[in-house]
């Protein structure tokens, strides 16, 4: 049963970019895997029809009986949908390929925007105890995404260190406005990161340097480096902080987690 009032619960993020390819399911994996790691307890909702966080924490898909598009579409309890997975303290919610259908099935759904939102303060969620609950939104700005802006406390980008990079992001920036308008008041950049950073390439060291002209503080100290050890990861089903503890790309994100928590306590007393 859903309680849309319920006022305590986690922190809820959700992780979009409408671009694909720019490291938004890594960052989705590995910072609630490092999250994970520093003790705190972290839901990772799969929302991309393409399952490739599920994949990526060893979810097999004869296991994903109950996934994000029956949470959407049947309101089912959240102790059902919620699987272990072999991070201590890291829970998902996981997702098929049904869910590219979601969209067509929400149109007639009056309250089609606000069903993950309720989903996710189902008074069930108290018995976890999670401190975060990431939400991997899918690589296009559509109605899936919108569900995971109004759910959200906040929305962190992930930015691929490329041309047009920033161009991109002016169209996410507009949705986000218009969430703000129509459905969630509060939401707020949690942050950009840069990922796929290389710094010996110009081009890298040229998008962080418009990046933080233009944004200032919402752009994380940290940036993500492209790291093979990241990349390979996925294929082992695990993040790279367990695949390779001591690569750069496990160090970066554990040192993302790191900002994250600081800036989270930072808000709280701001509060």
């Amino acid at each position: 049963m859903s309680d849309p009032t319920r006022p305590i619960g986690p922190k809820i993020v959700a992780v979009a970019n409408q671009k694909g390819g720019v490291g938004k399911t890594t960052t989705s994996i590995n910072l609630a895997a490092a999250l994970a790691e520093q003790g705190r307890k972290v839901l990772l909702v799969d929302l991309d029809p393409q399952g490739n966080a599920s994949t990526g924490l060893g979810i097999e898909v004869d296991d994903r009986i109950l996934t994000t598009y029956e949470l959407l579409l049947e309101d089912v309890d959240l102790n059902e949908a919620i699987l272990p997975t072999a991070v201590e303290n890291l829970s998902i919610i996981p997702a098929t390929v049904d869910l590219s259908s979601a969209d067509l099935e929400l149109i007639s759904n009056e309250k089609r925007s606000f069903l993950l939102h309720d989903a996710l303060r189902q008074v069930q969620m108290d018995a976890f105890g999670f401190d975060y609950v990431l939400v991997d939104c899918p690589p296009s700005l559509n109605l899936l995404t919108v569900n995971a802006m109004i759910a959200a406390h906040s929305v962190l980008v992930p930015l691929q260190s490329e041309f047009f990079a920033l161009e991109g992001l002016s169209q996410l920036m507009l949705t986000i406005r218009e969430v703000r308008q129509s459905g969630n008041k509060d939401l707020r950049i949690e942050g950009v990161v840069l990922t796929m950073y290389d710094q010996r390439n110009n081009l890298s060291l040229q998008v962080e340097q418009d990046a933080r002209d233009n944004l200032g503080d919402l752009v994380f100290k940290t940036v993500i480096p492209r790291n093979v050890r990241v990349s390979e990861a996925p294929s082992f089903a695990m993040p790279v902080l367990n695949y390779d503890p001591a690569s750069r790309g496990a160090k970066a994100y554990r040192e993302l987690a790191m900002e994250f928590i600081r800036n989270n306590a930072r808000q709280k007393v701001e509060a």
